[in-house]
């Protein structure tokens, strides 16, 4: 499939002087974890995502070894930091290095510059202007939507998929769950730290496309694993 086909074209986008605090408000409430930064032609200029605004709560004040990795690091990283944690507007936080694709590329060809770059989307242009946007989660959804000959190619994108999901996800002990598919029906093995992550857990397996029903297989957590948290 071609990023026209995948992307999504009802994305937030933001002006490069729109206050960090109006960025930050309109991402929690319209439950997106980044917004493109353009100009007034729609060219795009960067990305603000929710790993930028956090820095403005992580940023710490330099440390007694401050002056000894001057010495060899130099200050532009240190100066960009500060702007990122210490803007007041999208273009002072925004990330201005953007990944882009044109509207012909294709799934693999994404999914290969996302893996390289380690990022979670990238933006479409068209004529170098801002078309949509494409997500780990577009992705998954074309894969199980992609053609299948056998049911057990199903079953392995749905485990795919639920994978994927369950990773990116920080409250999920990736670790100690681990699920499987057969016939679309997923089964959660292994160990449930607590009652909320399982029905969390169930959750988040029945909203994958293809999956027809979701089985807690899962024992409650050892007190010796715990300790390991």
């Amino acid at each position: 499939m071609q990023a026209r086909e995948l992307m999504s074209t009802h994305i937030v986008v933001v002006s490069p002087e729109t206050p960090v605090l109006a960025v930050a408000e309109l991402l929690a409430a319209r439950g997106v974890s980044a917004a493109p930064v353009v100009d007034a032609d729609g060219v795009p200029l960067g990305i603000v995502t929710e790993g930028d605004l956090i820095r403005r709560l992580a940023d710490q004040p330099p440390g007694p070894m401050h002056w000894f990795l001057q010495l060899f690091g130099g200050t532009r990283p240190l100066a960009s930091r500060y702007a990122k944690a210490h803007g007041a507007v999208a273009r002072d936080v925004m990330t201005p290095r953007l990944v882009t694709v044109t509207e012909d590329a294709t799934s693999e060809q994404i999914a290969q510059l996302m893996e390289k770059h380690g990022i979670r989307r990238v933006l479409v242009l068209s004529d170098g202007k801002l078309a949509g946007l494409v997500s780990r989660a577009d992705l998954l959804r074309a894969l199980l939507r992609a053609p299948a000959t056998i049911a057990d190619r199903d079953d392995r994108a749905i485990l795919r998929a639920v994978g994927g999901a369950m990773r990116e996800q920080p409250w999920v002990d990736t670790l100690w769950v681990s699920p499987d598919v057969k016939d679309g029906v997923v089964t959660l093995y292994g160990y449930a730290r607590s009652d909320d992550m399982r029905r969390a857990l169930v959750v988040l397996a029945r909203d994958i496309p293809g999956v027809t029903e979701v089985r807690d297989r899962m024992d409650p957590m050892p007190l010796v694993l715990r300790a390991t948290f």
